[in-house]
């Protein structure tokens, strides 16, 4: 009854209060202050701020199907795209904070930009790609404001949801393993190619000061992760940047691929590690508005953009529900009913978000789980949230500092972060077949094809076909039923072409 008192006079007080920062934000309603909300914006940025990094390494590096980087360019342009992603995170957090009035930070979605870039840039151009992003925002909006968005979430099993994220997790690791050249793709003395191999000679034996440098990297932010060192995944990066530049400068290793030069598999990828030549420049953000909304449906073909627009939607939809109840609740905004307080601008800020993402060339934009760092600090409100966009407007200016990160020294981040996405299988009931075996084949389909689209399409399928013969069929959502005969479709799409003459 104190408690309840106590309660209503801060709410009282918030509401005579004559600061307008005060009052718009609810800062004093819910029991916080501008210290601990500013406290809060700094531990999400340095929380999060990884993906600055990450982004570029994962989207920047990747070729189109017209051999095109992003940006239009024959080689990968990391700080443009490390601007861009900067500059969509600061403006996106800000307008949740704005609108949401939450302590929810947004940025590009991992995982969702490993399917952009392995599964959709792989067969259209990059600006292409980027238009069936913004088309996903747009959907996902009109589910927001229409109320179907909840349906959508009840149709799919949520043992399926969780195996989709432990399946990206596991892609985005075996990306990172490949990336820094722990296991590489070499010919066996057959002749043959077997899919990967320990080391530069695929003998089982690691070589080359880059590998060890990633290795100590692994090792350094695992251990800062299991302390639970906040921002232990940006200090792990910089921390191996430093080694890598420390290893370089003594060492002289130099970078793999040189021009002139011969192969060097034992040196540096993507970047060779040295003090820059400039801290920090204008942004160039020449990036934004290169999308082709439909560009793709003419180069796939209508059924596979549309497959391919609902793997992201799927990817984008249930993560941000998940991270909204599980950081609102930590932030104490979760109400008896268990919603979370202003649910619906939250959705929709989230939801434009994907779309803005896909306008900046970034990939699809999302809530962070990491937000929960600002909220253990004390954040409550949303000026929590524009004071970690504002850290990412100005993280804009030092794009230039990505251009020193090797494979070697980033890598390790993509592998823990794969690993903690994983720690959801503890989520799935593995006694239960009907489900496991469809949540089985979703998680271990996604790095074995290099598909997170294979994934999805196997699990929904298999997990039909098992209740469908096990006399289960009424228990199928009408939804479920739609979305696996689409993937039968997308699987089939060859043989489909082929037998009406279109191939």
């Amino acid at each position: 009854m104190v408690g309840a008192c106590d309660s209503a006079r801060v709410k009282t007080n918030s509401m005579n209060s004559p600061n307008f920062l005060d009052r718009y934000f609810s800062i004093s309603a819910r029991g916080s202050t501008v210290g601990q909300e500013v406290r809060g914006g700094f531990a999400t940025f340095f929380t999060m701020a990884y993906i600055v990094v990450l982004n570029p390494l994962i989207i920047g590096t990747v070729a189109d199907k017209t051999g095109q980087f992003l940006g239009d360019g024959s080689n990968p342009n990391i700080p443009l795209v490390a601007a861009a992603t900067a500059f969509a995170a600061g403006i996106l957090t800000i307008l949740m904070g704005v609108f949401g009035r939450v302590p929810f930070a947004l940025a590009t979605g991992l995982g969702l930009n490993a399917f952009l870039a392995f599964g959709i840039a792989s067969q259209m151009s990059w600006e292409d790609a980027m238009g069936l992003v913004v088309l996903e925002g747009v959907v996902i909006a009109i589910l927001v404001v229409t109320g179907f968005r909840v349906a959508v979430f009840h149709a799919i099993p949520a043992q399926l949801k969780t195996a989709i994220s432990v399946g990206i997790g596991l892609f985005i690791a075996l990306i990172g393993f490949v990336d820094a050249g722990f296991v590489r793709r070499i010919p066996d003395a057959g002749g043959t190619t077997v899919p990967v191999k320990l080391g530069a000679l695929g003998n089982g034996s690691l070589t080359g000061w880059p590998t060890l440098v990633f290795v100590v990297g692994l090792l350094m932010t695992a251990f800062l992760v299991a302390r639970k060192v906040k921002g232990a995944i940006l200090i792990g990066i910089i921390g191996t940047t430093v080694l890598a530049m420390i290893v370089e400068a003594i060492g002289k290793i130099g970078p793999q691929v040189a021009p002139g030069q011969p192969a060097n598999p034992d040196g540096w990828s993507l970047n060779v590690p040295a003090w820059p030549a400039r801290f920090i420049e204008l942004p160039d953000l020449s990036l934004l508005g290169q999308f082709s909304l439909f560009g793709g449906f003419a180069k796939i073909g209508g059924l596979a953009a549309v497959m391919f627009v609902f793997t992201l939607m799927l990817a984008d939809f249930f993560d941000t529900m998940g991270t909204i109840v599980g950081v609102g609740r930590q932030a104490n905004l979760v109400q008896e009913d268990g919603t979370v307080e202003r649910t619906r601008e939250i959705l929709l800020v989230d939801s434009l978000a994907a779309a803005a993402g896909g306008a900046a060339s970034v990939s699809s934009n999302t809530t962070y789980i990491e937000s929960a760092a600002g909220v253990g600090e004390g954040a409550r409100t949303g000026l929590a949230s524009i004071v970690t966009g504002l850290l990412f407007l100005l993280a804009m200016f030092f794009a230039p500092l990505t251009e020193i990160v090797p494979f070697e020294a980033a890598t390790p981040a993509l592998v823990v972060v794969g690993f903690l996405m994983m720690t959801q299988v503890k989520e799935i009931d593995f006694s239960d077949f009907e489900t496991a075996i469809p949540a089985f084949l979703t998680i271990v389909l996604m790095p074995f094809t290099y598909s997170i689209t294979a994934g999805i399409g196997a699990g929904f399928v298999s997990y039909i076909v098992i209740k469908v013969f096990r006399g289960k069929a009424r228990e199928l959502h009408p939804l479920l039923w739609l979305v696996g005969a689409l993937f039968v479709v997308y699987f089939a799409l060859e043989p489909i072409k082929n037998l009406l003459g279109l191939g």
